[in-house]
């Protein structure tokens, strides 16, 4: 499976849209001022975020990260799709920052009274006002109803532009927060099971490792990790993953009542 773009797909063409601007710019990419256009907020070689303008959940932020390749669904990710993973949750924390103004108490680093405090602090924490995950299918958000390119939605809360039945796509029942999801995709590797939880996430050890649980393996030392699906990184030795990739069993639907989060 390659991936390539689909035609029609309106996700696909947001990534088309900001891969002509980056090349046409030669620079990163800055927001468009059109309003016709989406807010291009970020791209690279795995990624397009924009800012959801017409039909945002909050009034404080809405962001859209999209896969640059038309990957289906989450269901086709595995362990070594987690560093992907760990980056849209960084990024998508950076971003939703950068909408708060500069007096926010969301932007104050957490207090810590003393050294020790301070060295234990979460790298990657992100306020609890803050929600990342995604929609599973077959449940979609009604306003934006994109079901087979994967992209993850980032906003603040409280989700204030929220309706009622568009928000069964963001209840339990449907979403699925990243935190969750790299947590069971990590714990499904056999030589990582090192249990994130729920109460202690913040603070986790193994959080702060985005390639944790990235590479799997027999207790032999053969290695069994599967391609990723992330842009190789010709400078690090990686070469373009070869043969198709089928849907992931490590990635399992949310259960009915959802996740706790």
């Amino acid at each position: 499976m390659s991936f390539a773009p689909k035609p029609g797909c309106p996700m696909c063409g947001i990534v088309s849209q900001a891969q002509r601007e980056h090349n046409a710019l030669s620079a990163p990419v800055s927001p468009s001022s059109s309003a016709t256009q989406p807010d291009i907020l970020w791209r690279d070689d795995n990624f397009t975020v924009y800012r959801e303008k017409t039909n945002p959940v909050s009034s404080k932020g809405h962001i859209i990260v999209a896969f640059n390749l038309h990957v289906p669904s989450i269901y086709m990710l595995s362990s070594s799709d987690l560093p992907l993973l760990a980056f849209v949750r960084d990024i998508s924390t950076r971003l939703l920052s950068s909408l708060l103004p500069p007096d926010s108490p969301l932007l104050q680093p957490p207090s810590a009274t003393t050294p020790t405090a301070a060295q234990s602090a979460p790298l990657r924490a992100r306020p609890s006002s803050f929600r990342i995950g995604f929609i599973t299918p077959p449940f979609r958000d009604s306003r934006i109803p994109v079901t087979d390119h994967l992209h993850a939605h980032a906003y603040i809360s409280p989700a204030d532009r929220l309706g009622w039945f568009r928000g069964i796509g963001y209840s339990p029942i449907a979403w699925y927060d990243i935190d969750d999801l790299v947590a069971e995709i990590r714990e499904s590797v056999s030589n990582n099971r090192v249990k994130s939880g729920y109460t202690n996430r913040p603070t986790a050890p193994i959080d702060r490792v985005p390639d944790a649980g990235a590479r799997a393996g027999t207790a032999s030392g053969l290695e069994t990790t599967e391609s990723s699906l992330a842009s190789p990184d010709i400078e690090e030795g990686q070469s373009v993953p070869s043969g198709p990739r089928s849907p992931t069993a490590s990635v399992s639907p949310p259960p009915s009542g959802g996740l706790q989060v």
